[in-house]
């Protein structure tokens, strides 16, 4: 599998299983999911670099 799209399936994928689980605790503020949801893809984002930068792949 592409390294692109594996990041991208992970990102999405954590990003909505944390999305479900804020959602249903925090079921009257989606905006905190909202940002629950920003700051995963944005870890993934920065562990992507890190890992480039380093030579890493999958």
């Amino acid at each position: 599998m592409n390294g692109a799209i594996a990041r991208i399936l992970i990102r999405y994928g954590v990003g909505a299983v944390i999305g479900i689980k804020a959602g249903e605790a925090l079921a009257g503020n989606p905006d905190v999911v909202l940002v629950v949801a920003a700051v995963v893809g944005a870890a993934t984002e920065y562990a992507y670099r890190v890992a480039k930068r380093k030579g890493w792949s999958l």
